[in-house]
Formats: structure tokens, C-alpha cells, sequence
């Protein structure tokens, strides 16, 4: 069996994108309220349901469909932080309260996701141009997302270094008293810190669904490796963020190849992130946020 290790290299480097995109809003929501959000799936659902009807049913193309995605998760995503999870955490709630709350926000979005669109799988119609770049096979999807995670990671980069609210996510997140003490408004922080997050999520689900199908589980099928990269990373790390969602990536799709070659299915290559997630758990409980301290 010959192994085409560059296209492996490259499918690496796009799952990466995909993680990274998704778990950036994950990562920093977690390290400001303290507790996994797994409603995030249904915000990557519900973005990939938006960029279908923006750019299938009203014809306005994947760009208009990727700012109104972001847009439209990104309210969403603060109207359940604002309506939700902020006043249960004002009234006491465990992160135990705030994670069960999430998962039933999660159940009742996914259920009325299928409700509003149906259960049945939905393609994007738009044909992504295969060609050759010496021995990989690329597409112009795979180009876009790539670029869209770079450019979402930069960005992302010159907020937090060179903005007012950037420094203030990063004060919050490393010592949320002394960033009060010093007059930062801590819950606007947060609330731009959803919208931002959400957004993503949004952003993410288009590319997923583009990349596959969009159906009312399209998230729920991506949350566990995107929470596995969060981990990794070490919980509100973005930068730490970045290195685990291509090191996942990588990790993936080599064990494609290992499941491909022990002649097992490669639905299994979920169970890689688990064991990536494990391991980080026992080992190293920080991930790598040891090796990125500036946020």
C-alpha cells in the first residue's frame, strides 16, 4: 500500500482549519465563564443552516453567507449567554448547573433546527473545483477554509495584542479580580467574547457543511474533537488553541492511515481526539497553555 504522505500532510492542515475556526470561540467563552458550553455544536448547526439559506435559497453566494453567519450565530450566542447561562451564574449555579444548562440548550436548538428544516440532509449545490498541485489533490473549499482560518487566527492575534477589548479579554481571562479592581467592565467583556465566539462557531459550520451535509447533528458531530483541541490548548488559550487544532488534525489523519491499514473502519478516527483528550487529561491537565502565557 502506497502512502501519499503529503496529501496526508495537506488533509491535516484543513481538518486543523476546521478545528481552529471552531474551537477558538470555545476556548475563550470556557476560560471566561468557567464552563464547557455544549450548545456550541448548534451554533456551528445553526451557522451552516444560515450560509445554506443565504447562499442557496436567496442565491447571495458562500462570502454574504459567511458575514451573515457570523453575524446570526454571533446574536444568538449572546442572547443565550445574556438570556441563559449569565443569570444562572449570578444566581449561584455550579459549572455542573451551567454545563447541564447547556446541554439542554443544545437539545432544544438541534430539535428545533430539525423542526424549522427537517431531519433530511441538505448539500450545498455549489461545485468546489478539483485539481493537482504536483501529488496533492486540492479544492478550492479546502483553499478557502485554509485561508480562513489563517486569516480568522491573525486577526484574532491583533485583537487581543492591539485592542483595548483585547487586553481586557486577556486581563479577564488570567485574573478576572484584579481586571475588575482595575475598572474593566467584566461583563461586556464576556458578552463581546460570546458574540465573537459564536460567530466562529457559525463560520465553521459553513465550511463544514460545504465540506459534507448539513443536518441537525452537523455540530454535534464535530463538538468532541473541537472540546478535545480546547483541552489541549489549555482552556482559554487561544494561542495554545492554534497548536492543538492542527497537532488534533495531524493526529487524525494519520491514524486514518493506521485504521486504513489494519483494515478497520475510519469512523474510528473519532476515537483519536478521546485519546488525545485522555491523555491530556491525566498528563497534563494545562495542555499547552504553559508554553503560550500571553493570554
Amino acid at each position: 500500500m502506497t502512502i501519499n504522505w503529503a496529501q496526508v500532510l495537506f488533509n491535516s492542515v484543513v481538518t486543523g482549519s476546521f478545528y481552529l475556526i471552531g474551537a477558538v470561540g470555545i476556548t475563550l467563552t470556557y476560560g471566561l465563564s468557567n464552563f464547557p458550553n455544549f450548545a456550541h455544536a448548534e451554533l456551528i448547526t445553526s451557522g451552516a443552516f444560515i450560509g445554506y439559506m443565504v447562499a442557496e435559497q436567496l442565491g447571495l453566494g458562500i462570502p454574504v453567507a459567511l458575514v451573515i453567519s457570523f453575524l446570526c450565530t454571533g446574536i444568538v450566542g449572546l442572547l443565550c449567554y445574556r438570556c441563559i447561562f449569565q443569570p444562572l451564574a449570578k444566581k449561584g449555579a455550579t459549572i455542573i448547573h451551567l454545563m447541564v444548562a447547556s446541554i439542554a440548550l443544545g437539545f432544544i436548538l438541534r430539535h428545533s433546527i430539525g423542526a424549522v428544516w427537517s431531519w433530511e440532509p441538505l448539500y450545498f449545490t455549489s461545485t468546489w473545483r478539483a485539481f493537482t498541485v504536483g501529488p496533492l489533490r486540492v479544492t478550492w473549499l479546502w483553499l478557502g477554509l485554509i485561508f480562513a482560518a489563517l486569516s480568522l487566527a491573525t486577526a484574532m492575534h491583533f485583537v487581543l495584542v492591539k485592542t483595548k477589548i483585547g487586553k481586557a479579554i486577556r486581563a479577564t481571562s488570567s485574573n478576572p479580580e484584579l481586571a475588575l479592581a482595575s475598572g474593566i467592565n467584566i461583563d461586556k467583556v464576556i458578552w463581546v467574547t460570546w458574540f465573537i465566539g459564536a460567530g466562529l462557531a457559525g463560520i465553521a459550520g459553513i465550511f463544514r457543511g460545504a465540506d459534507t451535509q448539513i443536518w441537525p447533528m452537523t455540530g454535534w458531530d464535530a463538538i468532541l474533537p473541537i472540546f478535545a483541541v480546547a483541552v489541549l490548548g489549555g482552556i482559554g488559550n487561544f494561542y495554545g488553541a492554534i497548536a492543538a487544532a492542527f497537532i488534533i488534525g495531524l493526529a487524525e489523519n494519520i491514524g486514518v492511515v493506521g485504521l486504513t491499514i489494519l483494515g478497520l473502519s475510519t469512523t474510528y478516527r473519532i476515537g483519536i481526539a478521546f485519546l488525545i483528550l485522555i491523555i491530556t487529561l491525566i498528563v497534563r491537565p494545562q495542555g499547552l497553555a504553559m508554553l503560550f502565557r500571553r493570554t
